[in-house]
């Protein structure tokens, strides 16, 4: 999955990442990418959900490749992603590397592209090249778009190797609220809002 050197290794995270970095991180710095689109739109096989009922997890798409399939898309204007990028320590990255590969194997490729931050009020490049790994649509876990409720239904009831599906969900909104004072995500916030009604209705509140 990797691909040819362009500088240091700086990885950006816009999933799990945020809230479970990789190891032997040097450096860190949140920033966003422009033109993606972050949604519930990958199977999760082996992390949040099992081969038979697999879970929901985030990739990222072109915005334009997620708008020819997706007109029923419930935030169609959002197109910016916020994560964190991280420079992993040169003397680690064979091994980082391979960790990464092999905690993204399902369904995700490696990509390289520009991180943007906002500096004296102005948005900027502040890493020109930058590893992230992204759940192609041709991937045989890519699922694409689903109505809200069916997507906060099948969250709220999966679980996997590494826990509960919901748990993924609610982490991630957290960690994407503390990026930055600009930092938002509408489908990551509709789906956090409609599981955790669940969560409640479930309780009986």
């Amino acid at each position: 999955m990797s691909q040819p050197q362009v500088g240091p290794f700086i990885v950006f995270g816009y999933g799990s990442l945020i809230f479970k970095p990789p190891p032997n991180v040097v450096a860190q710095v949140p920033g966003f990418l422009k033109g993606y689109v972050r949604r519930f739109a990958q199977k999760s096989h082996d992390h949040r959900g099992t081969p038979e009922n697999p879970g929901r997890v985030v990739t990222l798409v072109h915005k334009e490749d997620w708008d020819l399939f997706s007109s029923a898309d419930a935030f169609p204007d959002d197109d910016i992603v916020w994560g964190i990028a991280y420079t992993i320590d040169p003397d680690f990255e064979a091994d980082v590397r391979a960790y990464l590969d092999y905690r993204e194997k399902d369904g995700y490729t490696m990509e390289i592209m520009p991180i943007y931050g906002v500096v004296d009020g102005a948005e900027t490049v502040i890493i020109p090249n930058a590893y992230c790994y992204v759940g192609r649509k041709d991937n045989p876990s890519f699922i694409g778009s689903e109505p809200l409720p069916s997507l906060a239904q099948r969250i709220w009831v999966s679980r996997g190797p590494s826990g509960p599906n919901k748990e993924y969900l609610y982490k991630l909104a957290d960690a994407v609220r503390t990026l930055s004072p600009d930092s938002y995500d509408k489908h990551l916030f509709a789906l956090e809002e409609l599981v955790r009604a669940l969560d409640f209705a479930a309780r009986g509140e």
